[in-house]
């Protein structure tokens, strides 16, 4: 089916990604999305610099901050380069972003009891020192 075939038709569903005409203020609206997220982005992560390398901050404060700071960071980056919403036509971008979090919070969990497992079962160093004896 020709593109003119297929724009006679009114089933634009079943166009390929890629295939589309695009209009010029779409790419415009895109161009500047972007921007906008790159100029949030290079903000956040001048921002953090600034915080960690600053006395002007309380210090027990910093780590607090820089977490907050990573999470705006996050934030900009699914929003305005990934286009992760929580529209209904972007379901499925939430849900393997949830999945993705999930595998990381499970493998964090993981790490950290497995290590603190094999922390608590090891033998003190006293002990071990008679038994090389």
């Amino acid at each position: 089916m020709s593109y003119s075939e297929r724009q006679a038709g009114s089933h634009f569903a079943d166009a390929v990604p890629g295939d589309q005409d695009f209009d010029h203020q779409e790419t415009t609206g895109a161009v500047g999305s972007y921007l906008l997220g790159l100029g949030l982005a290079t903000l956040l992560t001048v921002v953090s610099f600034f915080v960690a390398g600053t006395t002007l901050v309380w210090t027990p404060s910093i780590p607090v901050a820089l977490v907050v700071l990573a999470i705006a960071q996050i934030g900009v980056h699914l929003v305005f380069f990934l286009h992760i919403t929580t529209g209904p036509d972007n379901t499925n971008n939430v849900l393997a972003l949830a999945f993705g979090v999930l595998i990381v919070l499970v493998l964090m969990v993981g790490t950290i009891w497995v290590m603190t497992t094999m922390n608590h079962n090891m033998m003190p160093m006293d002990q071990m020192m008679h038994m090389h004896q």
